[in-house]
């Protein structure tokens, strides 16, 4: 995920979402995972609120400041407005940017279904006062991306405690998964391994990728080429949930996969 923040004559935000495995193009641009934050914001207290907001949603290890401090105007309570928009729902956008410009808010990427695409707009719009505009450019996941999740159906893709070995559970899932990969007309995808936070992080990095690296192995004997796969481990960076919790935990020692471009 990539946040780019800039800001115009009346103050603008620009938050970009890029895949997590998008190559970068130049020396300056960010690596994978990071939130990249640009722009101009007239003081320090409006800056450290807005990076507090965005460390808490993505995780401060993830956010990287390039803010500056200028004597741009901005409408009234306009930084109010600006931090009801850094919702947690952002994260279901992906390949796509949240501008504010003013008091014109336009959204666009990618999300799972057309539900998300309107809850999203609707949810922005209700968190700003009449003057404010928002253009819903939001589309729903390529086909492929949607079939992929489907049939994942938020369901963990289980191993063996603290081993890369998978689990009779895990097997099932996988077996389905290569069945739909078949289907995603030679696309290459990233199975992407993730960890909970208990234990070194570098433990746990390691764990994350050899699960990865597992689960392509497997899919190979299913008939999938491993050049169409590409495996990495995130290990505890990416927690789609509270680590405070066994469930929690559990939900976050997971398996993703997405269709690259």
């Amino acid at each position: 995920m990539l946040i780019r923040l800039s800001a115009m004559l009346l103050g603008a935000v620009l938050l970009v979402a890029v895949p997590l495995h998008a190559q970068t193009l130049a020396s300056t641009a960010p690596v994978a995972g990071q939130i990249v934050v640009q722009g101009a914001l007239p003081d320090e207290a409006s800056k450290a609120a807005l990076m507090a907001r965005l460390r808490e949603l993505y995780g401060a290890e993830r956010v990287v400041d390039q803010l500056s401090i200028a004597a741009v105007s901005m409408p009234a309570g306009w930084n109010t407005y600006l931090l009801k928009l850094i919702q947690p729902n952002l994260k279901l956008i992906s390949k796509g940017e949240l501008k504010v410009d003013g008091n014109r808010v336009s959204v666009r990427g990618e999300v799972a279904n057309e539900a998300q695409r309107q809850q999203l707009a609707s949810d922005m719009a209700t968190s700003l006062n009449s003057s404010y505009t928002v253009s819903n450019g939001l589309r729903v996941s390529a086909a492929e991306q949607t079939l992929l999740d489907e049939t994942l159906a938020r369901r963990i893709i289980e191993f063996e405690s603290g081993k890369a070995a998978l689990a009779p559970s895990g097997k099932r899932i996988l077996d389905e998964m290569a069945a739909a990969l078949l289907k995603v007309n030679g696309k290459k995808v990233a199975v992407i391994g993730h960890a909970d936070n208990v234990g070194a992080r570098e433990s746990n990095l390691a764990l994350s990728l050899a699960r990865a690296e597992a689960v392509r192995q497997y899919l190979g004997e299913k008939g999938i080429a491993p050049t169409q796969i590409q495996v990495s481990g995130q290990g505890p960076d990416h927690p789609v949930a509270e680590n405070t919790s066994a469930d929690g935990r559990a939900r976050n020692r997971r398996i993703e996969f997405r269709v690259l471009p």
